[in-house]
């Protein structure tokens, strides 16, 4: 069985080029982000392709353009439930 996987992104048009990568972690690690997640409130979303993909990023880097896509759904997901 795989291991649960979680990484948490921030992203402000004023302070960078594209979304950043602030934790992420398997097992265990992405156990607590979730909960840290729930317990403020913060949106979570469900995509274990792009999660592959991201969790192979190093902390406080910007995701590559190639994931732009990718992550502008996740982004558009999140501002539709903050919206609400």
């Amino acid at each position: 069985m795989e291991k649960k996987k979680a990484i948490a992104l921030t992203y402000s048009q004023d302070q960078h080029l594209a979304p950043v990568v602030i934790a992420k972690g398997q097992g265990y690690v992405a156990e607590k982000i979730i909960e840290v997640a729930k317990r403020n409130n913060i949106p979570l979303y469900n995509n274990p392709a792009l999660a592959e993909e991201l969790i192979n990023l190093e902390i406080l880097t910007d995701i590559p353009p190639e994931l732009f896509e990718a992550v502008a759904k996740v982004l558009a997901y999140v501002y539709h439930i903050d919206s609400k």
